[in-house]
């Protein structure tokens, strides 16, 4: 009963914040700096309630292997916690995210502003893939990096999916690295279920991985092994 409590309080207050952080993000939609420092104070809020009112605390792994040119992240996606998670722990970036999430009154329209994400129509696979390469090339060289779940969508504990070619594909087309990030967030917050449990999750940032040295299809296998081999060391699902 007590974690049912206590993920009723964390989603209560998350959720108003977000709420309020969204609308500010609209209503400051002429300062795109402003606009940001909300979102990033927000997910910092977000970590931080996470943390006193679940008991989730999250311990950020691999800072160091963080470039100081734009790059492709590639997250494993488990929980919504990685989503805004991450955001304030890399630089500027544009999210890949499913058309539809923008649609979603005041928070997906705050999520359009401040994130100028490459909204895609999943089901028209290489077209989509190839838009994720062409916009993904102009946030890259405006500075702003990509955000990429390669598995398209949350996974369930201890699951895996295909990665996407698309994230790999952009790095090597854009000449940038690819970042990639293991979590275990899913031990503590499964998909679908409202009990957010205590303990601690491991936010692991791998090193860089050079797209340009093979194939988008090798270097996706590069991502993937790294990454599903990280989660074996994290997670109690893969135990």
């Amino acid at each position: 009963m007590i974690v049912w409590l206590r993920s009723l309080a964390l989603i209560i207050v998350a959720g108003s914040g977000a709420l309020i952080a969204s609308t500010l993000i609209i209503l400051f939609f002429w300062s795109p700096n402003l606009a940001r420092g909300v979102l990033v104070g927000f997910c910092r809020f977000a970590l931080w309630a996470g943390d006193v009112l679940t008991g989730m605390k999250v311990i950020v792994e691999g800072k160091e292997n963080i470039p100081d040119t734009p790059s492709v992240i590639m997250i494993k996606h488990t929980t919504i916690l990685e989503t805004y998670g991450h955001v304030a722990m890399f630089p500027k970036t544009a999210w890949v995210v499913k058309r539809e999430l923008l649609w979603v009154p005041i928070i997906g329209w705050a999520i359009g502003l401040v994130l100028n994400p490459i909204a895609i129509n999943r089901g028209r696979g290489r077209s989509a893939v190839k838009q994720v390469i062409e916009q993904g090339k102009q946030r890259l060289a405006a500075g702003t990096w990509v955000t990429i779940f390669p598995e398209g969508t949350r996974v369930h504990f201890g699951k895996t999916r295909k990665y996407g070619i698309s994230g790999a594909a952009l790095a090597k087309e854009a000449g940038v690295s690819i970042v990639p990030v293991a979590q275990n967030a899913g031990d503590f917050w499964r998909r679908r279920t409202f009990a957010m449990r205590p303990g601690t999750v491991h936010f692991c940032i791998g090193p860089p991985i050079d797209a340009s040295a093979q194939s988008p299809k090798e270097t996706n296998e590069l991502v993937k092994n790294w990454i599903e081999g990280k989660m074996r060391e994290i997670s109690i699902a893969y135990k």
